[in-house]
């Protein structure tokens, strides 16, 4: 096992690791740009290193700083936590030239899933579902005026390195189809350096349900059961649950048993995520692969009685897994809490925190780094916190929720609190019905 860590992220990630580390007697390191000093994983973990100015590119993204952070320190494993250099195949080659193991996957592993294209080609050959589009890039827009004749309108174009929402754009009609495709390559190209796009088939109505796996180094891979992400606005989630209200146990076997089928055939080690669209008939189809823990573990810790960060550290260290698959046994529900304004937009709204109040009782958990006094800087993602809360069925946990919610207090900035208390009230998500397009007709009152 190792002996130190040191964790390349910031706010509540880098905190829920500290936490696992401490309780698994592994000590910690945290990097912090000089706008995070007063973070709480900076005043958590058994040692800090600044490693430069607030800008990402020179503090989370600047590897020679995070390398020399590591070896002053002398950290024997690195975390990456999301986001950052999480699925940078670059960064974790680096980490292994220097004796360094990057907790999570292979470089390789770490490629042939962050090139959609590549990563579509896999599924196909290991038998998961895709949906109907082109097998390569787009070469011209005459290119893709006759993929899009073949497949059939709507068709959506994405960037292949893309993620977020960045360089996608969806075309209901030849006659939108130039214009969207110039969009879409000048915004991957601004966004990812790689103006590649391709084109799929626009799966209507469609829910955002994926799969949590793990998978060791001796091949042993198994699934954690779903989350069901479809309440999201512009590609970005804001309510995770698990089970979803839509699934059945069979579908909930065939989904499992194709991200089994996907992770391992990259024979996939470390904890990863396999995202489909399911649509309206359930037929479900591959989405895309996320190498790395992510935002909404939470919520399946909760409902399989698992510590995600500690299995993924395990991996790392050589440990094998169970093998097992694991079938959620409570109903788990989180909202984002970010420092947007529901009000205005969702408008980023940083600043400092003058009064805090974090809900609490039985089946409630709040992942947060955030207290009173604590200043929100502007140049991070604007999430402050993660609610979840647990019950034995769904219409407990939003009930939970919704109480839970309404204790949360946060003054001197704006929050997606409000948002949240009145998505726990509508009728059509109490009763599970609700697509990735929810939020584009939900107003708020």
């Amino acid at each position: 096992m190792f002996k130190k860590i040191l964790i390349v992220n910031r706010g509540e990630i880098a905190l829920r690791v500290i936490r696992t580390c401490r309780e698994m007697g592994i000590k910690t390191v945290a990097v912090y740009s000089t706008a995070d000093k007063d973070s709480l994983h900076v005043k958590f973990a058994d040692e800090a290193v600044c490693i430069g100015k607030p800008a990402s590119a020179d503090s989370y993204l600047n590897i020679p700083h995070i390398m020399a952070a590591a070896e002053i320190t002398n950290a024997d494993a690195i975390h990456p936590g999301y986001g950052f250099l999480a699925e940078n195949s670059k960064f974790a080659q680096i980490c292994a030239d220097h004796g360094i193991k990057f907790i999570g996957p292979t470089p390789s592993m770490i490629n042939s899933m962050g090139d959609k294209i590549t990563a579509k080609e896999t599924m196909i050959r290991a038998g998961v579902p895709v949906v109907p589009g082109g097998e390569g890039l787009l070469e011209s827009v005459d290119q893709a005026k006759g993929l899009a004749k073949e497949v059939g309108y709507p068709v959506i174009l994405k960037a292949t390195a893309g993620g977020g929402g960045k360089g996608m754009r969806v075309v209901w009609e030849e006659s939108e189809l130039e214009r969207n495709y110039d969009m879409a390559k000048t915004e991957a190209a601004a966004s990812f350096k790689n103006d590649g796009i391709y084109m799929e088939k626009f799966v209507e109505e469609p829910r955002h349900i994926e799969i949590q796996v793990a998978g060791d180094q001796y091949g042993n891979v198994c699934h954690l059961s779903e989350r069901d992400c479809s309440i999201q606005r512009r590609h970005q989630k804001l309510v995770e649950e698990s089970p979803s209200p839509f699934m059945t146990p069979e579908l909930r076997e065939r989904m499992g048993d194709a991200a089994i089928k996907a992770a391992s055939a990259i024979n996939y080690e470390s904890v990863g995520t396999i995202e489909f669209l399911v649509d309206k008939h359930r037929n479900f189809y591959f989405m895309e692969m996320n190498t790395r823990i992510q935002v909404e573990h939470c919520v399946t810790e909760e409902v399989v009685n698992y510590d995600l960060i500690k299995e993924q550290i395990k991996i790392a260290a050589g440990e094998k897994i169970s093998g097992r698959n694991y079938y959620p046994s409570m109903h788990a529900i989180e909202c984002r809490i970010n420092a947007e304004d529901p009000y205005n937009d969702f408008r980023p709204s940083p600043g400092k925190i003058t009064v805090l109040h974090q809900p609490g009782g039985h089946g409630v958990r709040v992942d947060s780094h955030v207290y009173a006094g604590y200043v929100i800087p502007p140049y991070y993602d604007s999430m402050i916190g993660k609610l979840i809360t647990i019950a034995q069925t769904r219409e407990e946990a939003i009930n939970t929720m919704y109480r839970a919610l309404s204790e949360y207090v946060i003054e001197g900035i704006k929050t997606t609190i409000p948002f949240h208390l009145q998505l726990m009230q509508h009728e059509e998500f109490r009763k599970g019905n609700f697509t990735t397009k929810f939020l584009e007709t939900f107003k708020m009152k």
